[in-house]
């Protein structure tokens, strides 16, 4: 193992509250396979009170964890090192243990998000009109790598607007701004719409104007699954060139953790297609 972790079982896990619906552990026993690495990968439920603990405990005997909702900010301040992506994303998705029983964490979810989009999705970013929906956690740990990926221009728009300008004020280049919620009418078209509310996880109604997208507007909900649904049916009926949900991602920033744990990059091709068709 590139961790130097050889003596510990290769025990691996995600944290989160719920997370009876994740498919990670479904995702990394398909890549373990397709490698042939032997590795266990439980999901775990915890709750926000229980978590620091938890995650110590399990992580003094196993390799690594992802972490989902509600724990990525709590898993960044657990952790003893950080990478450059958790530290400005304010976030973590993996903890790792090192050697020396350290924890350090990453977050691969922006990475995972562009390269679902430039690869999987066809979808060019540099120079591109992006809006945001959205600025908190989920937002947040995307938007740099949007603008490493070159993006020439990036609207956030969040219902607190609040927090939509203190994430630009955070990304804190030029070509970065942002506009009130009761303004999106006026803003024009783009051509990659990023939805990163928390309106689907909560079953809220998405009301967004149709002028916003084109036949060329890719439309990328970060969720998958049932929450991803209110957004998706809005860019469908807004025309657009690609309604996509977030499962891409989802297996992209699986596969960084997978090469982080494992120095091996598995084929997500084959585990896409197969959760995209089964969604198991």
């Amino acid at each position: 193992m590139p961790h130097g972790t050889d003596l510990l079982p290769p025990r691996y896990a995600v944290f989160g509250h719920p997370v009876g619906h994740s498919l990670s552990p479904a995702i990394h026993r398909m890549f373990g396979e397709q490698c042939g690495v032997a590795l266990e990968y439980t999901a775990i439920d915890v709750t926000p009170a229980a978590f620091d603990d938890a995650v110590r405990r399990f992580l003094a005997h196993a390799h690594g964890a992802n972490v989902t909702l509600p724990h990525k900010a709590a898993a960044l301040a657990l952790a003893d090192e950080c990478s450059a992506a958790a530290r400005r994303a304010g976030s973590a998705n993996v903890l790792t243990r090192l050697p020396d029983g350290r924890l350090a964490a990453h977050n691969t979810d922006g990475a995972g998000l562009v390269r679902d989009l430039t690869g999987r999705q066809q979808c060019a970013l540099r120079g591109r009109r992006v809006l945001l929906l959205g600025a908190g956690g989920a937002a947040r740990g995307v938007a740099w790598d949007l603008l490493d990926a070159g993006v020439g221009e990036l609207t956030i728009v969040n219902r607190t607007p609040d927090t939509a300008a203190a994430l630009a004020g955070a990304l804190g280049v030029a070509r970065v701004r942002a506009r009130y919620w009761q303004d999106l009418a006026e803003l024009g078209s783009f051509d990659l719409i990023v939805h990163a509310t928390s309106a689907g996880v909560l079953g809220q109604p998405l009301v967004l104007p149709h002028g916003l997208a084109t036949a060329q507007t890719v439309g990328y909900d970060l969720s998958y699954g049932s929450a991803a649904q209110s957004f998706l049916a809005w860019a469908r009926a807004a025309g657009v060139r690609t309604a996509c949900d977030g499962l891409g991602m989802l297996v992209e920033q699986a596969a960084d953790a997978f090469v982080l744990w494992h120095g091996r990059r598995p084929d997500t091709d084959p585990v896409y297609a197969h959760l995209r068709t089964t969604g198991a």
